[in-house]
């Protein structure tokens, strides 16, 4: 008997997972599974995706700024299978008015620097985090650059002697791309000249 396939583990794992929490949501594209799963419910699914089905690391926290949507945000994680390389997204919505979800710390370490770096960037709180304080930014920096309602301009900051007090020189730079409906060609950047 062959063993199973990438596609067929990941299937087996989110059947299981989605069997012993039915109110986990399932969506299939491309040959990718992803989770949808509540705050609520986050800490105890990962829990049993790790000791249950196996997955053993989690390669990634990102979030997504859903601005005028509501939940706002969205986290990320990528699991997978060392072993096997079998992979699932699993997506959980926050709320803007709430705007926390459990840590993963004592799942995974690796969860440490990945929601901090989420927190700094995006403002999403994870509760119950050892040591959630900003990794990028400086401590004190009011803002979150991450989000969709952060100008490209910068934000002017009164903070003197620890960093700019002034808009952040990005307007204009050689990596930020022309707004509006154009060709990818007259969007690019290298093509300001």
């Amino acid at each position: 008997m062959p063993a199973p396939t990438l596609s067929e583990r990941q299937n087996a794992a989110a059947d299981a997972i989605c069997a012993r929490f039915p109110q986990v949501g399932r969506k299939e594209f491309r040959g990718d599974v992803t989770l949808t799963v509540q705050p609520d419910d986050l800490s105890a699914v990962m829990r049993y995706a790790r000791d249950a089905c196996g997955f053993d690391m989690l390669l990634c926290v990102s979030s997504v700024d859903n601005l005028g949507c509501e939940p706002r945000f969205e986290t990320n994680y990528t699991i997978t299978q060392a072993e096997t390389g079998a992979n699932l997204l699993v997506r959980c919505p926050v709320s803007e008015a709430e705007n926390a979800v459990p840590s993963l710390v004592s799942v995974w370490r690796a969860a440490n620097w990945l929601e901090r770096e989420q927190y700094d960037l995006m403002g999403i709180e994870f509760t119950g985090h050892p040591d959630l304080r900003r990794i990028m930014m400086w401590e004190g920096y009011p803002y979150h650059p991450l989000r969709k309602d952060f100008p490209v301009a910068g934000k002017d900051f009164e903070q003197a002697g620890l960093a700019f007090t002034q808009k952040a020189p990005t307007a204009g730079g050689p990596f930020i791309t022309r707004p509006g409906v154009q060709t990818a060609a007259a969007r690019e950047p290298r093509a300001q000249g």
